[in-house]
């Protein structure tokens, strides 16, 4: 694959984000391009990653193997659909990063019978440390699955679901996630102010207990309640305050929290999905 023509449709932050990740993993730089409608960020991704980028899409696609769709979602179809010709033309494979926007809709924006396979990253995607579920119609050939893949796994973790649907859930979960993370974080250094602590040494504590939390989990073998128990001493202190924000209902706090990201997930579906959005 590194010595394959990859195309980028937008070079925002996941853009930024995978190719600086591909390009740690022997990629070469003049394998890649770009199509970015701003100046600025043109000239960015020029001079921090040595890419070609371009103003015009069609010319960045052009013979490419692969182009990842990495615009927002509002804007795929407006982005997409001029291409078509092209890439019926030369029929890549379609990775979207677009979070919501269905396969059937991205395959009708390109004209039809092109392989999409769908990712949904999350922001630490930026820092090398991201999770991302992937989802491909059981029609897309093993060998784009595995090309897809090893793009994403430049930036982190990859599960793979089976069904489109529960890629509403992994957006929940681990595409929005780290807000979550960091919601709770804030709110404790906040009441560790108010108990008396120092504001910036609130901050660092809170942000290096995030941190420290994060790559014990990663470290260990997954099993998030045996940790959390080895945490959590007999009439200790830690016993008291689960217990208090058990006594709060946060297990069904959570869960109403994630109900909502996997509905707002297919609500935007049916906003920006254009043909073949789900009706339901």
């Amino acid at each position: 694959m590194t010595h394959e023509k990859l195309a980028f449709l937008g070079g925002g932050n996941m853009g930024r984000a995978l190719i600086g990740g591909l390009l740690q993993r022997d990629t070469r730089p003049e394998h890649i391009f770009v199509g970015e409608a701003l100046e600025s960020a043109r000239a960015a991704l020029s001079r921090d990653f040595g890419v070609a980028a371009t103003a015009d899409n069609a010319a960045a696609i052009d013979g490419a193997s692969v182009v990842v769709l990495a615009v927002k979602p509002q804007d795929a179809g407006a982005v997409l659909t001029p291409l078509a010709p092209v890439l019926q033309r030369t029929r890549p494979l379609l990775v979207s990063v677009c979070a919501g926007l269905r396969t059937s809709a991205l395959e009708a924006w390109c004209g039809g019978n092109i392989p999409v396979v769908r990712a949904m990253p999350n922001r630490p995607a930026l820092v090398g440390a991201g999770a991302t579920g992937l989802f491909a119609a059981s029609r897309v050939a093993a060998a784009h699955r595995a090309r897809a893949e090893s793009i994403m796994r430049a930036t982190g973790e990859v599960v793979w679901v089976p069904t489109e649907d529960a890629l509403d859930v992994v957006t929940a979960l681990s595409g929005s996630g780290p807000a979550y993370f960091f919601l709770l974080a804030e709110l404790m250094m906040q009441a560790a102010i108010d108990l008396g602590l120092e504001p910036d040494a609130a901050r660092r504590l809170s942000v290096a207990t995030l941190h420290g939390a994060g790559m014990l989990a990663h470290s260990g073998d997954g099993d998030l309640a045996r940790m959390r128990a080895e945490v959590t001493s007999k009439g200790g202190t830690t016993e008291a305050a689960l217990a208090v924000l058990n006594s709060a209902d946060i297990k069904g706090i959570v869960a109403r929290a994630l109900e909502a990201a996997t509905r707002r997930g297919r609500e935007m579906a049916q906003l920006f999905g254009g043909p073949g959005a789900p009706t339901r």
